[in-house]
């Protein structure tokens, strides 16, 4: 088993509301094997403490063996006898019991023990004292000075000297050695806190080494955001890329590749159709007017008129897709309103209907296209003529903030539809006038294209409302 699959169970249950990336599923399995680590390597030093103050307590007993066997000697009568050294005496005085031996001859017979009670309750193992050391755990040995009963932990071993072969038993109480323990705890508090700093550095070093792994995948993923039906010629790039990524994004470009030719077969197919079906009109359109009157020319002069406005409304859809306009020019607003109302007021007159214009007093000059925003202010118009009553007004309205509305008197357009009157060939369950519901696609695609968009609200007066709202920071109001 993987170490990260022992960990999976758990961050399985993280909650919903977390990162769900590839970045934090990374990131977190790095701080678990840190965390492990870290635990792992925190016991071994630990354990190596621990170790290394028995050393050092078995290697002090060592040296106070060795240490007693040079101090025994024989006198003028031949008896052996300790002579301790001041310092070795000094040291003993100062333990108060601590430390704890036990001298005897090669015959068994004791020389010298310290505290009191501790030469026989060794005598067995001091007895049979070799040159390995034989180590015991003594409980209670007595009243020795210092109050130190019982846990003492020692040694017995024969030593070679100049006064002949003896065995010697150490111990040391429990405790007696707390210098040294202190000095190792501190050493391992010291080493402590900087475990923590280290794991924190570590792991953010290795979330940034993550964070620049994947910032190939970020910008492709940023630049796949921006491909829509006006984009579909970007491709994602793929250097850079991991290698387990790498062939995901080859893939996607190659399903982009695909839909691209598809959209260009579409947009093709659409264009030439229009195009092909303009000529059979107009040859239709010039015979029906160059005949006389009647109930049934009047109706197909209608119909031909209707088809004559769809294959145009297909032809700028099909312009729109397939040609990315420039909307670098300064338009006025206020100008191309008016040149649209003048054009249209003898066809709205025809409808019985009523063509007005306000214009907000200056030059409204806004970044766009001119002929893309005469169109979308023209299938306003047509749209609000052909829903209002005979009668009726239908108000344009220039606005000095770079806005510019619609107003017809028609019976408005309900809540539930408003979100898809921008759908293409989208009518609606009433199917009022004679269009094909491409007028407002159009305005609504030609607004995306010049970074603004197009509001519906209610005519006070009664009817919809129509407002092209441009970018504010392209706005250039012209004083008088």
């Amino acid at each position: 088993m993987k170490f990260w699959e022992i960990f999976a169970p758990w961050a399985d249950a993280l909650p919903n509301s977390l990162p769900n990336s590839l970045q934090f599923r990374l990131a977190w399995r790095l701080a678990l094997l840190y965390v492990a680590i870290t635990v792992v390597a925190v016991g071994v030093l630990v354990a190596r403490t621990l170790n290394t103050a028995d050393s050092i307590n078995d290697h002090d007993l060592n040296d106070q063996a060795a240490a007693l066997a040079r101090a025994v000697s024989r006198d003028a009568s031949g008896a052996l006898r300790l002579d301790l050294p001041p310092t070795l005496a000094n040291a003993y005085r100062r333990s108060a019991g601590a430390d704890a031996y036990a001298i005897r001859n090669a015959d068994g017979k004791l020389i010298a023990a310290s505290p009191a009670g501790f030469g026989e309750r060794v005598a067995a193992w001091s007895n049979a004292a070799s040159e390995t050391p034989r180590y015991f755990r003594l409980g209670e040995i007595g009243e020795p000075a210092g109050n130190h009963r019982g846990d003492y932990y020692g040694f017995c071993v024969r030593i070679s000297s100049a006064a002949g072969p003896l065995a010697i038993a150490v111990a040391r109480a429990n405790g007696a050695g707390a210098l040294v323990d202190a000095l190792l705890r501190e050493f391992v508090i010291d080493i402590a806190w900087m475990v923590p700093l280290l794991l924190l550095v570590t792991l953010g070093i290795g979330v940034l080494a993550i964070r620049s792994g994947l910032k190939p995948v970020r910008a492709a993923s940023q630049l796949a955001a921006t491909i829509g039906p006006q984009a579909t010629a970007v491709r994602l790039p793929e250097g850079g890329l991991p290698s387990e990524v790498a062939p995901l994004v080859a893939a996607v470009n190659q399903a982009l590749g695909r839909l691209d030719a598809g959209f260009a077969v579409q947009r093709e197919f659409t264009a030439n159709a229009a195009h092909e079906l303009r000529t059979p009109l107009a040859i239709l359109t010039g015979a029906l007017d160059a005949m006389g009157g009647g109930e049934e020319l009047t109706k197909i002069r209608a119909d031909v008129a209707r088809m004559n406005r769809l294959v145009e409304q297909l032809l700028r859809v099909a312009r729109l897709d397939a040609v990315v306009l420039d909307v670098s020019d300064e338009v006025d607003l206020d100008e191309t309103a008016a040149d649209v109302v003048a054009a249209m007021a003898p066809w709205a007159i025809a409808q019985h209907k009523a063509l007005g214009l306000t214009r907000a007093g200056a030059p409204m000059l806004v970044r766009g296209n001119r002929h893309a925003i005469t169109d979308a202010i023209r299938n306003l118009v047509e749209n609000a003529v052909a829903h209002s009553p005979a009668g009726a007004e239908v108000s344009v309205t220039v606005q000095r903030d770079a806005r510019l509305s619609v107003a017809d008197q028609g019976c408005g357009i309900a809540a539930t539809d408003r979100e898809r009157i921008f759908e293409r060939f989208w009518r609606g369950k009433e199917r009022l006038g004679d269009g094909a519901g491409l007028g407002l696609a159009i305005v609504k695609e030609i607004m995306h294209t010049h970074g603004g968009a197009v509001h519906l609200d209610d005519n006070p007066g009664g009817g919809a409302l129509f407002t092209l709202v441009f970018q504010p920071k392209e706005l250039r109001c012209v004083p008088h």
